[in-house]
């Protein structure tokens, strides 16, 4: 796909794809018309140059497939209605990417298998992605999407925003498609690019939209949380890239380039959560039913959830509140993570804890933690490239670098193997 369209499909994708489903309420028809289109445009577009509205071109040639489609369905006659809706009777294009969004969270689809479909309908992340988000193979997620798609089209799965009273029932589905997709955004799994912005962007934007859809929604600890740690990560886009494209640590960023109006907003949204009393979580969590997690917080979050993403957004504002790498306090975020994985269970926690302990000058127990993560984490490339750090770290080099060796092997973003290689020749030498 030439890079022009690629932006077409990163900035364009969910929007297309709701209003074609907004009109025909057909998902299937839609997807596939929808990928039809933008796979035309990567023929065309080369030789006969961009069009002046990218997306009203995609939009009708994907209109003009639905109803070859149609016809070859031989029900062209009641379903073309549907496509001559009239601007003046059609919803809002940001009602319509909601529902789309919404469709997600729907009791007919377990949650994973609705954020699995969600990024890929509406945000359009790759399903190589998505597999790794969820720390699957690739052929695995491939299968699940199908029968996700299949299973929304024998149900008839209503494109509707639900009523008030429903909706607290699919708002921690929808925080969780969010966080993947803002996950995808700055550890994107494969391609040239080390950060993708606007797909972060993008996530923080449908959090914000579901957060005005009513009270439910905007009093949604977990959401609410979300946004914080958000906004609190993204603050920090411009410093995460050099002017080579390579990939920049947090020690090595340059502060002054973090948007302190974004740090002060997601600060305020966590002070609001986290008034100076304890916050217990009631019920403890499935994962870890003989503990309960006690975080800084002024309300009781009933929620696990809501709790997992307090603790991160607290741990992303020890950094944001550091004006220098070496202001940072690890040890408070070492215990957060020690907090966080006590809830969540979560192997990727455990060896961001790992680092964190590295970080607070505990190296030996660094090194432990990492010990029986090989199995839950088989096809992550971080798992090996952290090992091979904190081997360098301990004079291990020769492990090290067979460490690195995995790690490279494992890992499908240019950049990131780039400096992944150039860690291993730094270990070699050592």
């Amino acid at each position: 796909m030439i890079e022009p369209l690629e932006v077409v499909w990163r900035d364009e994708w969910g929007r297309l794809l709701a209003l074609l489903v907004a009109q025909t309420r057909r998902l299937d028809l839609a997807e596939d018309a929808l990928a039809d289109a933008f796979e035309r445009a990567a023929r065309v577009w080369p030789q006969a140059g961009m069009p002046d509205s990218p997306p009203a071109w995609l939009m009708t040639a994907a209109k003009r497939r639905i109803l070859d489609r149609l016809r070859a369905e031989a029900v062209a006659a009641r379903k073309q209605p549907l496509l001559a809706v009239e601007e003046g009777n059609r919803c809002e294009e940001s009602d319509d990417l909601l529902r789309l969004v919404l469709l997600a969270a729907h009791p007919s689809l377990n949650e994973e298998a609705g954020a699995a479909l969600t990024l890929r309908l509406v945000l359009g992340i790759p399903t190589a992605d998505i597999a790794r988000l969820f720390l699957v193979p690739e052929p695995t997620m491939a299968a699940r999407l199908t029968r996700a798609r299949k299973k929304v089209v024998a149900a008839g799965v209503p494109l509707a925003i639900p009523e008030e009273e429903v909706l607290p029932q699919r708002l921690e589905t929808v925080a969780r498609v969010a966080y993947l997709a803002f996950t995808a955004g700055y550890a994107p799994g494969s391609g040239d690019d080390v950060v993708r912005a606007e797909l972060a962007g993008e996530a923080i934007r449908l959090v914000r939209l579901v957060r005005a859809t009513g009270r439910a929604a905007a009093t949604s600890p977990a959401l609410q949380a979300l946004l914080a740690l958000m906004l609190l990560q993204h603050a920090r886009r411009d410093a995460r890239v050099a002017a080579d494209g390579s990939l920049v640590l947090l020690p090595e960023q340059d502060r002054s380039t973090w948007h302190r109006d974004e740090i002060q907003q997601g600060l305020a949204l966590l002070r609001e959560l986290t008034g100076g009393h304890s916050v217990s979580i009631h019920p403890p969590p499935l994962r870890s039913p003989r503990h309960s997690t006690s975080v800084p917080g002024g309300v009781a979050l009933s929620s696990a959830l809501a709790a997992e993403y307090v603790l991160q957004a607290l741990i992303a504002a020890e950094h944001a509140r550091a004006g220098r790498a070496t202001d940072t306090d690890w040890p408070t975020i070492t215990d957060y993570y020690r907090q966080l994985e006590q809830l969540t269970g979560s192997p990727v926690v455990r060896l961001n804890r790992a680092v964190a302990v590295a970080e607070a000058g505990d190296l030996p127990t660094a090194l432990v933690l990492l010990d029986g993560l090989d199995e839950a984490l088989a096809h992550s490339h971080r798992l090996p490239a952290v090992r091979a750090e904190l081997l360098v770290r301990a004079g291990r080099h020769t492990e090290a670098v067979a460490a690195y060796d995995l790690a490279i092997e494992r890992c499908a973003n240019a950049r990131e193997r780039e400096q992944l290689l150039a860690r291993r020749v730094s270990a070699a030498g050592g």
